[in-house]
Parts: structure tokens; sequence; C-alpha cells
């Protein structure tokens, strides 16, 4: 069952804490680990020891579960993530948010680094998700479902909790974070876009495209969890000027745009018990 893996990896985990766990935690996307250098980690608990985590290979991702302080504030972070372009099944993918299900979480902010296809936005920034388009052809939920954990069939009319949208965009506004508002697209990668796929993307609606995120919110919302998605915005995708990129370039517009993140996850994280 999908669920085994993760209940043996929450309570792995808990058998090594001796403090309060908390409801909320933090998914870093790529190159966005800046995003957390004004916390205090409390525990570090690297992907390669914990029970049937497998060994991330994605550039920039650590792969570990942290418990981190922003002062007064303790959250879990996922830093590094898994992605279908490794060859990891969506079950593999979504491990370590499951786990955090089964250790109590109830609250997760998803975080990655995205191409623009909205010519209106600006980059590097930051877009707040509205909603997703699953592009890439899998789905964790495919299998028997587990009752206890969630329904069959997830309502997804709001996969992105309105109330933490509203936060966020207060937030935004009182510390003068530039904050676009879109809808992201994950795709299966690991190439990039075409041209053609560029015009095709934007004209199914998306803002922003990335490869994680989308399977990740699905089983957040299967385990009832409310979510708050954030798009670091790495490059522009102009599909009639398109100019090339490299991963290089990527990281290194997420590197920069991180420490926006950082300021606006600070200023967000002693608002989200109101919630």
């Amino acid at each position: 069952m999908p669920f085994t893996l993760a209940r043996t990896a929450a309570t792995w985990i808990t058998q090594r804490l001796d403090l309060a766990i908390p409801k909320t935690a933090l998914v870093l996307g790529s190159g966005l680990e800046a995003a957390i250098s004004q916390t205090h980690i409390l525990h570090r608990f690297p992907y390669t020891q914990i029970p049937g985590f497998p060994s991330p290979t994605a550039p920039s991702h650590r792969g570990e579960v942290l418990l981190a302080r922003w002062e007064a504030t303790t959250i879990w972070v996922l830093s590094g993530r898994y992605h279908l372009y490794e060859g990891h099944s969506p079950q593999e993918v979504v491990l370590p948010l499951r786990t955090l299900g089964c250790l109590g979480v109830r609250r997760v902010i998803l975080t990655n680094a995205a191409g623009a296809l909205n010519p209106l936005f600006a980059v590097p920034s930051l877009m707040l998700i509205t909603d997703h388009i699953n592009l890439t052809g899998h789905n964790p939920l495919v299998g028997p479902n587990e009752d206890t954990m969630g329904p069959r069939f997830p309502d997804m009319s709001q996969v992105y909790c309105p109330r933490l949208q509203h936060l966020t965009r207060t937030t935004a506004l009182q510390e003068g974070i530039p904050l676009e508002r879109g809808v992201y697209a994950g795709i299966l990668g690991p190439s990039l876009e075409t041209p053609a796929e560029t015009r095709m993307f934007r004209l199914v609606g998306a803002d922003a495209i990335g490869m994680s995120t989308v399977l990740e919110a699905i089983a957040a919302r299967h385990l009832g969890m409310d979510i708050l998605g954030i798009s670091c915005l790495t490059n522009a995708n102009r599909p009639d000027c398109m100019e090339p990129t490299s991963l290089e370039a990527i990281l290194d517009q997420a590197q920069r745009v991180a420490r926006t993140l950082g300021h606006l996850l600070c200023a967000l994280f002693p608002h989200l018990e109101d919630i």
C-alpha cells in the first residue's frame, strides 16, 4: 500500500524527535535553499537515512527533511524533492509529503523554480499559484485507495487554499514584494520546452511551467491539507524570440529570487496559525 512506507518513515522520524511536531511544512524547489538561510535547524534527516526513501539525483536538491525554526515558528522543510524525470514513480515522488502527512502536517507551502509563460510577468519574480494543470500523464492516487487517509475521488475545485492566498497577497503588499498570480503547468521533463510547446501551454491557460509540484498538490489534497503554492519565475519563455537556456542559468536566477521568497516567508509564518 502507498502509505506503508510513509508510516514507517514517520515512525522512524518521530522516534528521533525531542520536541512538539509542527503542523506546517515547506517544500523547497530547485536552487531555493537561500530562502531558509535565516532559520535555525533543529533536526536534520537526510533522505538516504530514512527507511524507504530513495536517493535524490536532481541537481541542487540536497535531499533532507529538516525541522527548522523562524523566530517563534517551527516548521518542517523538505530540502529537495523527487521528480518523475529521475525515473521515480508517482508514489516515490510524493513519499516525503505523505510522510509529513503521517506526522500530522495539515498545511504545506509548495515552492518551485518555473519558467514564465505569461509575457506580462517579470523575471526573476514570484508567482502565487492559483491553480494548476497536470500535464505529466501521471497521478499519485492511481491504484487502491486507503480510505482512512483520504477519499477515492478528492475534490480539486480549490486545490490552493483561498485563505492562504489572501494572506500571502496581503503580506506581500505590506512588505513591498511584487507577487504575480497565475496557473502553473506541471510537465514530465527533463527536456525544456520547444517554442511550439510553449505556444500550446500558453493556449491551454498556463502562466508558468515546471517539472514538479502538481503530484504533491494532488497528494496533499487527498490528505486534506491546506496548500499554498509559490513559483519562483527564473526564465521567460517567449516562443517568437526563444533564447537558449541551461540548468545553470535557471539555478542562478532561482538563487537570486530565493532571498525574496525567504523575506516573504519570514513575514508570512507568524500569521499562519490564524488561518
